[in-house]
């Protein structure tokens, strides 16, 4: 029996560091996209919805997937789906208010806190020493990864970045729980795409359409399918095996992620103060794993 649990963590964690290093990937391809087409941000969050969901939406079709038949199935799905929207509406909402640098660190770096403290509240699962600190090591290792952010705007932009925070929790949270009869697949493809839906009058309001390349397309495909349908997938995934407040933890993987791409590939260097953020960080998440799989 011990072994299978093991087998069962394992596999719940491998899938939560694949949706970390796939949703990772978002911020390089999300600047690229930007600087080729010229949308706006939260346009290019309804794009990537758009195709990660619809990509998905083909693969169940190819797979002959039936459609879900019962309610509470679809009462998932669309909950996901405003949930989704959220995330990113209010995210972009706080890059355009403040900066990058304090949209990712509250919407990230307190999304696991916000789940620790709801967890503790409902009395799913005891808020201890040990993961206080490793929660405490792995928020101030993003604070030092992703740098001070700028004073303009900073009130509104936080504001909106802890609405994105407690809506990833609320996702969190509430995708722990599978629903019988739903798959991840499923529930991924229609949600995301109900997401992109949500997010079109607003999007549309900066615009939605730009000059299509082979370059720009291609990126929009990449983006949709890698930094959306994979990491959303797989982190739903993960969360049914491994639970809340471990997902939530290692979602932190991230903004690691996108800072190596964009120092490998951008040419973005990371400071003394980062490295040593991205060194805690990292032993933050290796700790998590070691301890979801005791």
């Amino acid at each position: 029996m011990s072994t299978a649990i093991s087998t069962v963590s394992r596999f719940g964690l491998v899938c939560l560091v694949g949706a970390g290093l796939s949703a990772g990937t978002g911020g390089l391809l999300g600047i690229l996209l930007l600087r080729a087409t010229g949308l706006s941000p939260v346009s290019v969050a309804a794009c990537r919805l758009a195709v990660g969901g619809l990509l998905l939406i083909a693969l169940l079709t190819v797979m002959r997937r039936p459609l879900p038949r019962n309610t509470s199935a679809w009462r998932r799905i669309g909950v996901v789906a405003v949930l989704v929207a959220i995330i990113q509406a209010s995210y972009f909402g706080a890059v355009a208010a403040s900066s990058v640098s304090l949209a990712t660190l509250i919407t990230l770096g307190m999304s696991p806190v916000v789940v620790s403290l709801l967890e503790h509240l409902t009395g799913r699962r005891i808020l201890d020493r040990r993961r206080a600190a490793t929660i405490g090591i792995a928020v101030f290792g993003v604070i030092l990864l992703v740098g001070a952010p700028a004073d303009d705007g900073v009130f509104a932009g936080a504001a909106m970045a802890l609405v994105s925070a407690c809506a990833f929790a609320t996702l969190t949270l509430i995708s722990a729980r599978p629903v019988p009869g739903l798959d991840v697949i499923t529930t991924t493809g229609f949600a995301v795409t109900g997401g992109a839906v949500l997010l079109t009058p607003l999007a549309a309001i900066s615009g939605l359409t730009f000059h299509p390349t082979p370059h720009s397309v291609a990126l929009v495909i990449v983006f949709g399918l890698i930094s959306t349908a994979v990491a959303y997938t797989l982190y739903l995934r993960g969360l049914s095996e491994v639970g809340a407040g471990t997902a939530a933890v290692l979602a932190l993987l991230e903004p690691l992620t996108s800072a190596i791409l964009a120092a490998a590939v951008l040419g973005e260097r990371l400071t003394p103060t980062g490295l040593v953020g991205a060194a805690l960080l990292t032993a933050a998440l290796v700790h998590t794993s070691l301890q979801s799989r005791l």
